[in-house]
């Protein structure tokens, strides 16, 4: 199970070489097929819309972080988010919720809360956003998630890879490779035109030669529950937050509104053929 943490996040869980079919709002989706005759192996997918995304929203819009790089720092100067929840629903909530009348808020606030205890919610965030996805690929899979692997521009904030592994309880390895996904599809186009790069045998577990950075939970089980299941309520809090109102629009709008939903039409669409040819291969074959 790998995470990429960028401005959204993408969370994959390999389900080997039957599709698994969600009833839990993840998305099927081919990981990968290494030439004509190998199986097609397929994966469990969950996406975050929002994660760099809202230490972006911290620094440009509400001006909480000089630099957006900065959140570590700012969020280390405190030791808990004093119990500030922060729910980035910017664009409603993706998986597993899919709720487009969600909308953000960060609950929780005291007199005593500052801007550093905001930075770290965010964080948190993030952090909890991908435990909601990893809950959901456990019921799906039905076995353990043991671990956790991540990559993507966000995980140089060390501070945010041991929340994640807090958060989770699951040890995290974070890829000295940055944009391993980057290099896995160049691993798998190599091998489609018959280039061995790197040798690549799955077999083999290549991947147990890749360095990686440990990040081991120092939470309790209690202390998470408590915590995730405060998130929880805050994600309750957000939802429904829209009411639809008949109203007419200008052609302004429309067009902001179709150019809107581009993104996820064309991330559902191309996921779902991907889907429909491997499983078309798979009956030819």
């Amino acid at each position: 199970t790998k995470n990429t943490y960028r401005s959204g996040c993408f969370l994959l869980c390999n389900t080997g070489d039957k599709p698994v079919f969600s009833s839990h709002g993840l998305l099927t989706t081919v990981a990968y097929k290494l030439g004509p005759q190998a199986p097609t192996i397929y994966a469990l997918e969950g996406s975050v819309s929002v994660a760099g995304h809202a230490l972006s929203w911290l620094q440009q819009k509400v001006r909480l972080l000089p630099d957006s790089r900065d959140a570590e720092k700012y969020a280390e100067a405190v030791p808990t988010a004093g119990d500030v929840y922060f729910v980035p629903a910017f664009t409603g909530l993706y998986a597993p919720y899919w709720r487009q009348n969600a909308r953000g808020i960060i609950i929780g606030l005291t007199q005593f809360t500052r801007k550093n205890h905001i930075v770290r919610a965010a964080l948190e965030s993030i952090c909890f956003q991908t435990r909601d996805i990893l809950e959901c690929m456990h019921q799906e899979c039905g076995y353990d998630i043991n671990k956790l692997h991540a990559d993507g521009k966000l995980t140089t904030n060390n501070l945010l890879m041991q929340l994640q592994a807090d958060t989770a309880g699951l040890p995290l390895f974070r890829s000295q490779l940055m944009d391993s996904t980057a290099f896995g599809a160049a691993m798998c186009a190599a091998q489609a035109e018959g280039i061995d790069l790197c040798k690549f045998e799955p077999e083999k577990r290549y991947y147990e030669n890749v360095h990686y950075d440990t990040f081991l939970p120092t939470t309790t089980e209690q202390e998470r529950e408590e915590r995730y299941g405060k998130w929880k309520r805050a994600v309750e809090r957000s939802l429904g937050w829209v009411i639809k109102q008949k109203k007419t629009r200008t052609h302004t709008e429309e067009n902001y509104r179709m150019l809107s939903s581009l993104p996820a039409s064309i991330f559902l669409i191309s996921t779902f053929a991907m889907l429909v040819h491997s499983l078309s291969a798979t009956v030819k074959s």
